[in-house]
């Protein structure tokens, strides 16, 4: 499946946050290139493979049980990324919603949002929401792979 989504750093949050929908994150990384990733979501666990690439790049999720990704989360590199996820109707896109990612320690006061989208020329056209704050598709350096291996100060 090929996933297409912008990233973004958050200058500041939704008066409303708590009305949406949230869950609960952890993900490691046993792999960083090519992305192999374990997730815990809530009560769902998967692997998951991620080709090369920023905008645009394959995405393949597996299944996991909860006895694999403990087992697995022990052979991680770096650190696991424990993160509050809100589901947010994306304003003026009816079909789109912003993924908001507050990160936990270490990573804190870390706020990421992406969105993904249907195809490149939505993505390419996407005005953001005014909350929203700098573009970091394109930076290597806001890839969750990549904040894994390091700790914000």
């Amino acid at each position: 499946m090929m996933e297409i989504e912008r990233k973004y750093l958050i200058k500041s949050l939704p008066a409303n946050l708590d009305s949406f929908p949230r869950r609960r994150i952890e993900q490691g990384y046993l792999c960083t290139d090519p992305v192999v990733r374990i997730r815990k979501d809530d009560e769902k666990y998967e692997l998951t493979y991620k080709s090369s690439g920023l905008m645009v790049r394959e995405e393949y999720n597996l299944p996991l049980t909860e006895e694999a990704y403990r087992h697995l989360s022990a052979k991680t590199d770096g650190i696991l990324l424990k993160k509050d996820r809100y589901l947010i109707p994306c304003p003026g896109y009816d079909d789109l919603t912003i993924e908001l990612d507050v990160f936990k320690a270490p990573l804190s006061p870390l706020i990421l949002a992406e969105v993904e989208f249907p195809d490149e020329s939505a993505a390419l056209s996407f005005v953001p929401p005014e909350w929203f704050g700098e573009d970091v598709t394109f930076s290597v350096e806001y890839h969750n792979s990549m904040l894994s291996q390091k700790k914000l100060t």
